[in-house]
Formats: C-alpha cells, sequence, structure tokens
C-alpha cells in the first residue's frame, strides 16, 4: 500500500475526491477542474442526474462513484482504486432544523463517516490531505466575531454535537500524523442552493409579490446577525487552504449583516418597502439562536495570501436575486 501511494507523488495530474454531491462540492469541482484537477465525486446512490453539476455544466467532466459512508472496506477500496492526493469531505446534513428531524443520519454523516475516513487514513499511513467541513455554528463569540480562539458552544442540535465531536476529531488525528484540516464555513450563499435558504426564500418571496402570487412573508427573528458569502468566492479560499500544513482554518466574509438589513437591500432592489411585505412569527424564532455569527477573517487573510472575498452584502443580495 505504502508503495501504491509513493508512486502516486510521482503522477503530475492532481486528483481529488468530494465526498457528497452537494452545492459546495460541485462548486469546488468546478473550481478544480479548471486548474487541471481529476475529479471524483461520491454519493449514496448513483443518480441518473446530478442537478447542482448540471447547472453548473460540469456532469460529464466528473466521475461518480457509490460510496457508503459506514462502510470502511468501501471507503478503503475506493481510496487505493482512485488514489487521490486531495480527500474533501463536504457529506452531511447541514441544516440545524433538518439535524431535529433526522439525529442518527446528522450524526452518521457528519461525525461517523469522517470517523471512518480518518480511520481507513491512519491505516494506510497515507499522505493524503483531508478536509472536513464544519460550521462557524459551534463557536460562541460572545457577540464578537468568531476567531480559532473563541469557545465551542454547549451542542444545542444534533448538527452542532456532530460537528463539535468531528472537529475534535480532526484535531486528534492531526496530532497523530495525518494532514487533515477542519474548514469552518459560514453561511454560504448560492442561486444552487435550495429554496428553502433564508436569502434565496427572500428573493423568491418578493418575485412571487411581484407576480401577486403571495401578498407578505413571513420571517423569524430579523435581530440576528450573520456572515453570508457567496460560495463561487468561499471556494477560492478552499483551494489556497491546501496549499497550507495541516490546519484549522475560518471561511467567510468577515462581514456582518443582520436579517433585517438582508431583507430591506432585497426590497429596496425592487424598489419595494419591506415594511409592508414582511412580517414577524414568533414560530420561527430558534431556541437559543445566537445573535451574531461572524467570522473574523483577519488570521485566515494572511495565511491565504491576503485573499478577501469581495462580494457580500447589497452586491450579493443583486447576485443572488438576478440568479434565482
Amino acid at each position: 500500500i505504502n508503495i501504491i501511494f509513493s508512486k502516486m507523488k510521482l503522477k503530475k495530474t492532481q486528483k481529488a475526491m468530494i465526498i457528497g454531491s452537494g452545492v459546495i462540492g460541485a462548486y469546488l469541482s468546478s473550481f478544480l477542474l479548471k486548474k487541471g484537477f481529476k475529479l471524483i465525486v461520491t454519493s449514496r446512490k448513483i443518480k441518473k442526474r446530478y442537478d447542482n453539476y448540471s447547472k453548473l455544466k460540469i456532469e460529464k467532466n466528473v466521475k461518480f462513484k457509490k460510496l457508503n459512508l459506514l462502510n470502511r472496506e468501501n471507503i478503503k477500496k475506493i481510496i487505493i482504486s482512485e488514489k487521490p492526493q486531495y480527500i474533501y469531505y463536504f457529506a452531511g446534513v447541514s441544516s440545524i432544523t433538518q439535524s431535529f428531524k433526522c439525529p442518527k443520519q446528522t450524526f452518521n454523516s457528519n461525525f461517523l463517516g469522517a470517523k471512518n475516513f480518518l480511520e481507513v487514513l491512519k491505516e494506510l499511513n497515507s499522505p493524503i490531505k483531508f478536509f472536513k467541513a464544519n460550521s462557524g455554528y459551534i463557536f460562541n463569540g460572545n457577540n464578537s466575531k468568531i476567531s480559532l480562539k473563541s469557545k465551542l458552544i454547549k451542542p444545542d442540535s444534533p448538527y452542532t454535537y456532530a460537528q463539535i465531536k468531528a472537529y475534535n476529531l480532526v484535531k486528534k488525528f492531526r496530532s497523530d500524523g495525518l494532514k487533515c484540516y477542519s474548514i469552518i464555513f459560514f453561511n454560504i450563499e448560492s442561486p444552487l442552493r435550495p429554496n428553502s435558504f433564508f436569502i434565496k426564500k427572500i428573493c423568491l418571496s418578493i418575485k412571487k409579490i411581484k407576480n401577486k402570487k403571495i401578498k407578505k412573508i413571513e420571517v423569524g427573528n430579523v435581530n440576528s446577525v450573520r456572515d453570508f458569502g457567496w460560495a463561487p468566492e468561499i471556494i477560492k479560499g478552499v483551494y489556497l487552504m491546501s496549499k497550507l500544513n495541516p490546519c484549522d482554518l475560518l471561511l467567510g466574509t468577515g462581514k456582518k449583516m443582520s436579517i433585517k438589513k438582508t431583507i430591506k437591500y432585497a426590497f429596496n432592489y425592487q424598489k419595494m418597502n419591506f415594511k409592508k411585505y414582511v412580517k414577524i412569527n414568533k414560530k420561527f424564532f430558534r431556541k437559543n439562536e445566537k445573535k451574531m455569527i461572524v467570522a473574523s477573517m483577519t488570521e485566515s487573510s494572511k495565511k491565504l495570501g491576503r485573499w478577501k472575498p469581495k462580494i457580500f452584502g447589497k452586491k450579493l443580495i443583486i447576485k443572488m436575486y438576478n440568479n434565482c
């Protein structure tokens, strides 16, 4: 097995394996293809059509393979046969709300599958770089910007419970010598996101109001503050991170935007007064919801060659509205 990996290093064409066929994986695939990478994308089952990849017009340039994240032998087999230099673990339930509906699936996909991968890589004594997607929601910024020095929260959902365990797991395997990373994402927006994602939901609702299909939008806590980034731009940060030594890194914009301002910007873009069309409904309030979840990008920008996202705020809203 060690001979297999030493030969792998001699190959000029770089190969990456992306675990999960979701939105972030699709954008990363598109970016890496332009860099000349070969791409393998794994999914729980083989589909006739992968919508995210089809919309980005890259479906034919990617090899899709079925993978059971809970089967270590299956994982070992695909790693040995495909010989990737990079593995991006983007599988998992990514909605806090959804995690309450399927806690077991949330735990298995966000933690147990990653654990199986890391154990296999350790068994193979592999030089592969392994990247685990995580979330800024696992940190408590105490109403300040979040940094890697921020304390971890006490788990308040099946999602944060699984991701905190995964975050600590990556640190443990890194201390054992594996080349593993935690990518701490904040809110990532894209027209490919499901319609339930906040900014896309607002943009689509405005269009429905204009077409007289609905009269109002119901929303939850408009005073919470988030870090909304543009997916194709954040993905460049993921790529640049692969050039670093194993570490944890925050990937966001570092810019604050309240839910209220987000709604206002979207309506203003269509020259509409949001107060006429928005209703607060307390049933959408989340228990123990943090007021502010925003990245401190000082350290990340230094490590990534002063890389900084430029699309946020009004610019992000306009891009979302015009592409939804």
